[in-house]
C-alpha cells in the first residue's frame, strides 16, 4: 500500500498545501495512507494568511491516516523502516526547509521524512514559495534536484485563463497532482489551434 506524506512548512502560500490536503479522497486513489507533518511556522503562516488554526483544519480532513507536528518523532515517520515505497510533496516549502534539505540536516520530523524519501528514492516533490531567488537559493535546490527531487516552483500559468485565486491555486495543486501521477481535472490543460 503506497504512502503519501504532505509536508507543509511556514512559508507563505498555505492555500496550496489546504486545497492539495482537501483532496485527500482524490489522493486514496492512488495512495492507501496519507499523512500531514506540519510545521510550528506553518500554523502561525496559515492563521496570518488565511485566519485558519491548521492543526484544527486537519482534524476535519476525513481519509488522513495521521497528522503530526514536527516535533513528534515518535511517530511512525520517523523511521525510512516505513516508508519503503513512500512519496512526499513539501507544500510550500520554505528556504529554511529547502536549504536542510540540501545540507542533510534532519532536525524535525518533515526534514527527516524528506530525507528517508529521498534516501529510498521515493518522489519527493518540493514547492518552494519564494521570490527572487538568491544565488543560495537556487544552488540549494540544484542540489535537491540532483539528489532527485522535483522543483516545481509556485509560479502559475496563465494559459488557461485564470478568473480567481482559487483558479491560480488549483493550477499549482494540479501540477503538483500530475508530478504524482495522480489524474485530475483542477486546470484546463494546454490546447494549440
Amino acid at each position: 500500500m503506497k504512502t503519501l506524506i504532505i509536508g507543509i512548512t511556514g512559508a507563505s502560500g498555505i492555500a496550496y498545501s489546504v486545497k492539495l490536503v482537501s483532496l485527500t479522497s482524490l489522493l486514496r486513489e492512488k495512495y492507501g495512507e496519507v499523512y500531514v507533518v506540519y510545521t510550528r511556522s506553518a500554523e502561525k503562516v496559515s492563521m496570518e494568511e488565511m485566519g485558519l488554526q491548521l492543526s484544527e483544519f486537519l482534524k476535519t480532513v476525513n481519509g488522513l491516516k495521521g497528522v503530526y507536528g514536527e516535533d513528534e518523532l515518535e511517530s511512525p515517520l520517523a523511521s525510512s523502516s516505513r516508508l519503503v515505497g513512500a512519496d512526499m510533496v513539501i507544500v510550500p516549502a520554505s528556504m529554511n526547509t529547502v536549504a536542510k534539505l540540501a545540507a542533510g540536516i534532519q532536525d524535525n520530523l518533515l526534514l527527516r521524512a524528506a530525507l528517508s524519501i529521498l534516501r529510498l528514492r521515493g518522489k519527493l516533490v518540493i514547492v518552494p514559495r519564494e521570490t527572487p531567488l538568491t544565488p543560495v537559493d537556487l544552488h540549494n535546490m540544484f542540489r535537491l534536484s540532483i539528489a532527485g527531487a522535483v522543483i516545481l516552483p509556485a509560479s502559475p500559468g496563465f494559459y488557461h485563463q485564470p478568473r480567481s485565486i482559487e483558479d491560480m491555486v488549483s493550477f499549482i495543486v494540479g501540477k503538483i497532482l500530475d508530478s504524482l501521477g495522480v489524474e485530475h481535472d483542477l486546470y484546463r490543460r494546454w490546447k494549440t489551434g
